[in-house]
């Protein structure tokens, strides 16, 4: 159990920094602030909390002795991932900003971390384990 809540919190941390590296390396690139939209505290916060939503569907399957619906739970958590992409695509900046088209280009890729490093750490912690 301490194996999968260090799991998540780690998968969050990751996809957290990654998420504000990124940030960071698209304004600069394409010369354009979000910060007043999307800050580096919550592309942590937000990320942290994805990985916690996913090591609590992977506790509820260890508690219920269901691992072998992991790859059913993983498939809900590729399918909540793709879902929240219509969030930024819908999203209206406020009219001050320039080029909103590169806001989703932005936020888009974000939504991918949290899946991507808790998926990326799984083998690492089921050792020995199937």
């Amino acid at each position: 159990m301490k194996n999968i809540l260090f799991r998540g919190l780690l998968s969050g941390i990751l996809s957290a920094i990654s998420g504000i590296v990124y940030l960071k390396i698209y304004e600069g690139g394409t010369m354009v602030d979000f910060e007043s939209v999307l800050s580096p505290i919550a592309v942590a916060s937000t990320s942290i909390f994805a990985c916690m939503l996913m090591t609590l569907g992977y506790m509820f399957l260890f508690k219920m002795r269901k691992m072998k619906w992991k790859g059913a739970m993983n498939l809900l958590i590729l399918l909540f991932s793709f879902l929240s992409i219509f969030g930024p695509i819908a999203f209206t900046l406020p009219l001050e900003f320039d080029y909103p088209e590169l806001f989703p280009g932005l936020a888009i890729p974000m939504h991918f971390f949290p899946a991507l490093f808790f998926f990326a750490l799984h083998p690492f912690f089921e050792k020995g384990r199937n």
